[in-house]
């Protein structure tokens, strides 16, 4: 292995989906690592439209706006010709209030404590909801935990399914050969859905391999599902890009990170 830059030409296998997995893959470059990309989610649009349609129309009758994620930004707000003045959106972490500021979207409420329902559910906007009209952008499915609290405190929450996630189905071959071959030195993993469906796709050795590599996660609740599969070190970063890419270099700027061959 080749040493060169402050992550040492370690490979970096980034498992987000394709279209935000380039600007992590570009900061491990610049750093001295070698990005591989292979998306473990695929996003696809929703099999059916109305209600996402329905939403956009009426965006300017609700309160307040929630965005699960990135993903849902780009097919939540893609169609939606100007954002009403007085519609608050709200979005789980820095990455996904990014995306809002890219399409023109500001002052976006973002969680302090957890980048999460449970951060969202203590801003201070979301205790007195009563009347207030919410919708909630997300993929197919989810944790109902914020709209049903919000529910209970009184709000009438829409939830509009933007897109839909499904399991990559082919370029398995090349990721476990990969592993295989060691050029896989760490996983950064971002959902619990993600890290299931690279489980279910590799063979028995390479996800032997897969499980003995450090796996960076944004969120105690993915580092816990890892440990339950049997991956032996899920490290726990802080959120967004620059929490992956500083536990990256803490882990591979020191001496036990990477060993030089």
């Amino acid at each position: 292995m080749n040493s060169g830059g402050n992550l040492r030409g370690a490979g970096i296998l980034i498992t987000r989906p394709a279209r935000q997995a380039a600007g992590l893959a570009r900061e491990i470059a610049a750093l001295g690592g070698r990005p591989l990309i292979f998306p473990a989610i695929v996003i696809l649009p929703p099999e059916d439209r109305r209600a996402l349609e329905k939403a956009q129309r009426e965006l300017s009758s609700y309160d307040y706006a929630v965005f699960v994620s990135a993903n849902a930004v780009e097919y939540g707000v893609g169609a939606v010709a100007a954002w009403p003045l007085k519609l608050i959106a709200f979005a789980p972490g820095p990455g996904t209030a990014a995306a809002l500021a890219a399409v023109g979207v500001t002052n976006v409420r973002v969680p302090a404590t957890t980048m999460d329902s449970e951060g969202l559910l203590v801003l201070p906007e979301f205790q007195s909801v009563a009347d207030k009209r919410i919708v909630i952008f997300r993929g197919g499915g989810g944790r109902e935990l914020l709209g049903e609290t919000l529910a209970s405190r009184g709000a009438s929450v829409d939830h509009v399914d933007c897109y839909r996630r499904a399991r990559p189905e082919s370029g398995a071959t090349g990721l476990e050969e990969a592993l295989c071959e060691g050029r896989i030195d760490a996983v950064t993993l971002t959902s619990s859905e993600g890290l299931d469906n690279l489980w279910n796709i590799l063979g028995a050795e390479a996800r032997e391999r897969f499980a003995a590599i450090p796996a960076f996660v944004p969120h105690p609740r993915i580092a816990e599902h890892a440990r339950d599969l049997g991956i032996s070190r899920p490290i726990v970063t802080a959120p967004a890009d620059a929490g992956l890419i500083a536990a990256l270099l803490e882990y591979f700027g020191t001496a036990g990170g990477l060993p030089d061959n």
